[in-house]
C-alpha cells in the first residue's frame, strides 16, 4: 500500500524542485521578458557558481537514493521466486523503475550541460523529463496494489496532477518562449509535492477523516457515506491546495517585479493595452 515516509520523501523532492522553479521562472521573465525562454531546471546563483546545478544533483541524487531504498533494502535483495520477480515485492519494483527514470533524467541534464559527450537542446530535456513523468502516471494508473475506496480516490488525484506535469512540460517544448507554460511547470510540481504530503498525513497520519481508518494495510471506511465523506474533504483539500499556491505565485510576482522588473516589462504591459 504505502508508508508515511514512502511518500514524504518523494513529496519533499517535488515540491523543493516545483518551488525552485516557480521562484526562477518569475525571476528570468521579470528580469527580462523579450529574452525568456522555457527551462527545465534552473541554475542556483551565487557561490562562484559551486551551486549552479544543486538542482540536477537533487534529482538525480534523491532519485538514487530512493531507487536503492525500493529495490535493495524494501526487498531485501529477494528480486526473484521460483525463476520470477518475486510478486509480494511488485510495488517496489515498480517505484524503482518510476525513479530509474527520473535518475536518467537528472543524468542526461548533467552530461548535456557539464560535458561534451551528450550536446542536447533545452527542448530536448523537456521530453526527456515528460518520459520520466510518463513513466511515474503510468505506474499510478496500472499499479499492481488495487487502489480502491478513499486510498484510490487519493491516488486518482495524484494521477491528475501527475498527468498536468506531462502536459505542461510537452507543451513547454513546443512554446519554448511561453512564460506562463513554465510558470505552469513549476506549479504542477509544487501541487504534486504537496498532494503527497497530502496523502501520507491523511492516509497514513492524524489527517484521517472520521469513519475511516487504516487497518491490516489498507483504509477502511465504517459505511459509503463515511467513504464519500472522505472523498469530498479530498477534493476540497486539493482545491485549497491549488488556491493556495495561486495566491503565493500571485504574491511572489508582485515581490519578484519590485525587485527584478525590468523596463522591458512595462513597454510589453503598454502594448498589450
Amino acid at each position: 500500500m504505502g508508508s508515511f515516509k514512502g511518500h514524504v520523501l518523494p513529496g519533499t523532492l517535488f515540491l523543493l524542485v516545483g518551488v525552485w522553479h516557480i521562484w526562477s521562472s518569475l525571476v528570468r521573465y521579470l528580469s527580462n521578458p523579450k529574452s525568456f525562454r522555457v527551462r527545465i531546471w534552473n541554475p542556483v546563483p551565487g557561490f562562484d557558481g559551486r551551486l549552479k546545478y544543486l538542482e540536477l544533483y537533487l534529482v538525480a541524487g534523491g532519485a538514487f537514493i530512493d531507487m536503492c531504498i525500493e529495490l535493495l533494502y524494501s526487498t531485501h535483495l529477494k528480486f526473484f521466486v521460483n525463476g520470477v520477480l518475486n510478486p509480494h515485492h511488485m510495488n517496489d519494483f515498480e517505484h524503482g523503475g518510476m525513479l530509474l527514470m527520473f535518475f536518467i533524467f537528472g543524468v542526461v541534464s548533467l552530461l548535456s550541460e557539464k560535458t561534451r559527450f551528450l550536446p542536447l537542446p533545452e527542448e530536448v530535456l523537456c521530453l526527456v523529463a515528460a518520459a520520466a513523468f510518463s513513466a511515474e502516471y503510468l505506474l499510478f494508473y496500472f499499479h499492481s496494489t488495487t487502489h480502491k475506496g478513499l486510498e484510490g480516490h487519493y491516488h486518482l488525484l495524484l494521477v491528475l496532477l501527475i498527468g498536468l506535469c506531462v502536459l505542461s512540460i510537452v507543451t513547454g517544448a513546443l512554446l519554448p518562449t511561453s512564460f506562463p507554460v513554465d510558470l505552469s511547470t513549476g506549479i504542477a510540481m509544487t501541487l504534486q509535492g504537496l498532494w503527497f504530503y497530502q496523502t501520507a498525513f491523511t492516509l497514513y497520519g492524524p489527517m484521517m477523516p472520521d469513519g475511516c481508518q487504516l487497518k491490516a494495510n489498507q483504509v477502511m471506511c465504517r459505511s459509503s457515506e463515511s467513504q464519500i465523506r472522505g472523498e469530498l474533504l479530498a477534493s476540497f483539500q486539493l482545491f485549497s491546495m491549488v488556491f493556495g499556491v495561486l495566491v503565493a505565485v500571485a504574491a511572489a510576482y508582485g515581490f519578484a517585479a519590485s525587485r527584478y522588473g525590468h523596463s522591458d516589462l512595462n513597454s510589453l504591459q503598454d502594448g498589450s493595452d
